[in-house]
């Protein structure tokens, strides 16, 4: 599944449009590699998204080509959430 649909589907960012902006800046990685809106996620892969002044990394459990808004947060695990002082 392309990153940027994973992203709203499961709702880490609410609008593909936005979730297409933030990979185009560089502030997406798949498993340690800089992620493009296109690019392939996985089962099992990591994502670092910073978003502003705060970093999540969440690990991807499910992959569905829609879900319902209580069911989209089964979709990935946060692993760590932190606040980055720039």
């Amino acid at each position: 599944m392309r990153l940027d649909k994973f992203l709203k589907v499961s709702r880490l960012i609410k609008r593909r449009t936005l979730a297409k902006e933030v990979a185009d800046q560089g502030r997406i990685q798949i498993n340690g590699v800089q992620a493009k809106a296109s690019s392939n996620v996985k089962v099992g892969d990591e994502l670092t998204i910073r978003f502003g002044q705060k970093v999540v990394t969440a690990k991807v459990e499910s992959l569905k080509e829609s879900t319902r808004k209580e069911d989209a947060a089964q979709m990935y695990t946060i692993i760590s959430e932190t606040r980055v002082n720039e």
